[in-house]
């Protein structure tokens, strides 16, 4: 096979997302690629510079076909963050592992100017527009790191945790614990993402504190 960073990256992604972390080992994307394991250094550094080559696909393909151009900021904004969301649930394993690293690549590059950019469009001033850039973009990430964890545990665990809010929780006595008595039958909405519900508070935050 003819190798190439794409090629690696395209080999280590399928490795992390069958056998998770421990796959993202020079020794076993040499026997995946059928290449001497040295031959990897001459495309990266180190298995953490692969890492952050991994990470940076997940932001590529996040934003394949996106331009917000035409669109209002804050729907730019909304269509952004659900694009990062959703690309890092279908790599679970991976997103857990580099979520919160900066790859310092192309793609963050141009995710980084075309958030920067819709946040300038609402009318802040520069230091605001970044400041509420980070906000928001870890907002995203450390939802999407979390649903990521969540969906990389087996399939029994996350059904356990999930079937918690109707059995454990629903379990206690008010005597000890009177407002989860209350709200006992709308726990449930506990179980899975609050994702979207937190994107929205964000944006009707921006949407209102926006200048322009």
């Amino acid at each position: 096979m003819l190798l190439s960073e794409d090629v690696i990256v395209d080999c280590a992604l399928r490795l992390v997302g069958q056998h998770g972390p421990d796959a993202l080992s020079v020794r076993r994307l040499g026997a995946a690629l059928g290449c001497d394991p040295s031959a990897l250094y001459r495309y990266f550094h180190n298995t953490d510079d692969l890492l952050l080559a991994l990470a940076d696909r997940l932001i590529g393909d996040a934003q394949a076909g996106f331009d917000p151009t035409d669109m209002p900021w804050a729907e730019g904004l909304r269509e952004m963050a659900l694009r990062i969301h959703g690309c890092y649930r279908a790599h679970p394993r991976v997103a857990a592992m580099a979520a919160y690293r900066v790859t310092r690549r192309l793609n963050e590059f141009r995710a980084v100017d075309t958030g920067i950019g819709l946040l300038r469009r609402a009318g802040f001033d520069d230091a605001t527009a970044v400041r509420y850039y980070a906000a928001f973009v870890d907002t995203v990430l450390g939802h999407a790191a979390l649903d990521a964890a969540h969906l990389a545990l087996p399939v029994e665990r996350r059904a356990a945790d999930d079937r918690a809010w109707t059995q454990e929780y629903a379990r206690l006595p008010t005597a000890t614990h009177p407002q989860l008595a209350v709200v006992r039958a709308q726990l449930p909405l506990m179980a899975g993402s609050s994702f979207e519900t937190a994107l929205d508070l964000l944006l009707a935050a921006l949407v209102a504190a926006a200048p322009g």
